[in-house]
């Protein structure tokens, strides 16, 4: 029998890790260092985004926030505007996303390729986005999944982000450069450091069958993503500031934003994707992931 991609033995084995990693943090983590110490001083200045068990960070919407100048992400088309039904969840018309083509990031393939997907969300036919057909959503589109909290897991050597509906993982590895050949994978390799109350993220080699946005924005394997994490508000916000390149896909980088709030709501608890996720009514939905062969 096939497995869901993020089936039961491969989410135990993630949680699993993710107990052992938060054990070896616990051993390997510097003790408090003398106050003249430099090595101290920039330790204190190291975020943490993870302070319990119980602390995690959502979203209140499942678009990027334009930047206040310069070229921004795809958004809805002015004619057409997407009422989120995470900002309006009393909307008692949710409607499909129309992407507006007259952005001038977009090179002709790509606002080909968004046009098609506009034509579809017009004719009234459903158009899912990755994350509800439970597929692995890429980067920089992680930052756009809402419903339930991520929760971080920070080790001296690295960084998970969890995503809590399907326990979607993204790893980060600190300190360390990009390998000689990568891969292209689902969510790349990423690579980072801190830089003062900032965690900097770079990615690479990211699959193209992902996208980078809601929209269905596709790019290339050029795709480079790099990301700021840090708190703002006292704590209470988590802002990232999102630069993407991608001479195959856009005419130019362009940056983003986006907002999550800190919730206390209570550690992670194991949410799946829909098991009875089928195309019962036939509008021609992406077909649910399946694995192959397994992956451990």
């Amino acid at each position: 029998m096939l497995k869901h991609a993020f089936g039961g033995a491969h989410l135990l084995g993630a949680l699993a890790r993710w107990a052992f990693a938060a054990v070896v943090w616990f051993i390997a983590a510097p003790g408090p260092a003398a106050p003249e110490s430099a090595l101290g001083a920039e330790t204190a200045k190291i975020p943490n985004f993870a302070p319990d068990s119980l602390t995690g960070w959502q979203l209140s919407d499942d678009e990027f926030i334009p930047p206040p100048s310069g070229p921004g992400p795809i958004v809805s088309d002015p004619a057409h505007p997407y009422i989120s039904f995470y900002r309006f969840p009393r909307n008692p018309r949710p409607s499909f996303r129309v992407a507006d083509l007259s952005n001038p990031i977009l090179q002709p393939w790509a606002r080909e390729r968004l046009r098609k997907v506009n034509e579809r969300s017009l004719s009234g036919q459903v158009v899912a986005i990755p994350k509800e057909r439970c597929w692995p959503v890429g980067v920089p589109a992680f930052l756009l999944l809402p419903a339930t909290p991520v929760y971080f897991m920070q080790t001296p050597k690295e960084v998970w982000m969890i995503w809590m509906q399907n326990h979607q993982v993204r790893r980060v590895y600190l300190d360390v450069p990009h390998s000689a050949n990568v891969s292209p994978s689902w969510y790349g390799e990423s690579v980072g450091h801190y830089e003062g109350d900032a965690l900097v993220v770079d990615t690479i080699g990211i699959s193209d069958k992902s996208y980078v946005d809601n929209y269905q924005t596709p790019h290339t394997d050029l795709l480079h993503v790099i990301e700021r994490f840090h708190m703002i508000d006292g704590g209470k916000t988590l802002e990232v500031n999102v630069h993407v390149e991608d001479p195959g896909a856009f005419t130019t980088p362009w940056n983003a934003i986006q907002h999550y709030r800190r919730t206390n709501s209570g550690p992670m608890s194991e949410v799946v994707c829909a098991e009875n996720n089928d195309d019962h009514f036939h509008q021609g939905l992406e077909p649910m992931p399946q694995a192959d062969k397994p992956d451990f």
